[in-house]
């Protein structure tokens, strides 16, 4: 009896000691929450290495279903409905397996919890294609990025060995902005910088942007990149004396404020301008 729980003891102890042991996960996890558009964009995966082994190919296999990483299932979640390779994607979870190939990958966007161990063709939600580039160098670790940001546009890249897998996400967003100025500049505490900003950049009406900025300017007068903006339009309007010193101002406050960026910035206007 004595004997038996001798064991019974050591066994427990065994387990309650292997229960507080912590060692680095083999594929660390890794989220990533970046803001896009109206919205953001957020992926959740685990991170393999090389540890020597050949990759694609190989480790991971042409042709055939891949989960994207390690462990549990990689996920990516859009804010906002969004497009890639010009497929519509409703804004939720996905979850992503890819069939990597040596000149495009497909990836598949399922249905939140699907992975290659209990894959149905029913789970699917779309197929959209990445595009492949060979990198000059390794990458040791799995990584996916989201980099090339724009207003509207980013890419979501998968990095591993010497391969870099591309998918370019869009969203239509301007109509959705357009209606925004539209109510808010019906209304008292209007936005003028936004609003001028906005159509400056997207090429709306030049006029339009003229008059905001203007009034902007006259709402902050110590704004220095307000003022900047101003001189912009005001050059962007054909208004070359007017876009000059509006950046002669806005010099002067960034000096003043401290701000050497937008000495640069209207160093160079001027410059462009005379």
């Amino acid at each position: 009896m004595k004997k038996l729980l001798f064991g019974l003891a050591l066994i427990f102890s065994i387990q309650v000691s292997a229960q507080n042991l912590r060692t680095p996960a083999p594929s660390p996890s890794q989220t990533i929450k970046q803001d896009f558009a109206l919205s953001s964009i957020e992926v959740n995966y685990s991170r393999p290495s090389m540890k020597g082994r050949n990759i694609f190919g190989s480790l991971v296999p042409y042709g055939e279903k891949w989960r994207t990483g390690a462990n549990g299932p990689t996920t990516f979640t859009f804010g906002q409905d969004v497009s890639i390779s010009g497929k519509a994607i409703k804004a939720g979870t996905y979850s992503v397996i890819t069939i990597p190939g040596k000149d495009s990958w497909e990836v598949l966007l399922c249905e939140e919890g699907t992975s290659v161990f209990n894959f149905k063709d029913e789970n699917v939600i779309t197929t959209v294609t990445a595009d492949v580039i060979t990198m000059p160098m390794e990458m040791e670790t799995f990584t996916i990025v989201i980099d090339n940001m724009s207003n509207n546009s980013a890419d979501i890249s998968f990095l591993w060995d010497e391969t870099i897998a591309v998918l370019t996400v869009t969203a239509d967003i301007d109509s959705q902005i357009m209606s925004q100025i539209d109510n808010v500049m019906n209304k008292d505490n209007k936005p003028y910088f936004a609003a001028a900003s906005y159509y400056f950049e997207n090429g709306k009406d030049t006029a339009k942007a003229l008059e905001w900025a203007r009034k902007a300017a006259d709402a902050q007068p110590e704004a220095y990149w307000v003022r900047h903006l101003l001189a912009k339009v005001e050059a962007k309007a054909g208004n070359k004396a007017q876009a000059i010193a509006a950046a002669k101002a806005s010099l002067d406050l960034a000096q003043k404020g401290g701000n050497m960026d937008y000495v640069r910035l209207n160093e160079a206007l001027i410059k462009s301008l005379n």
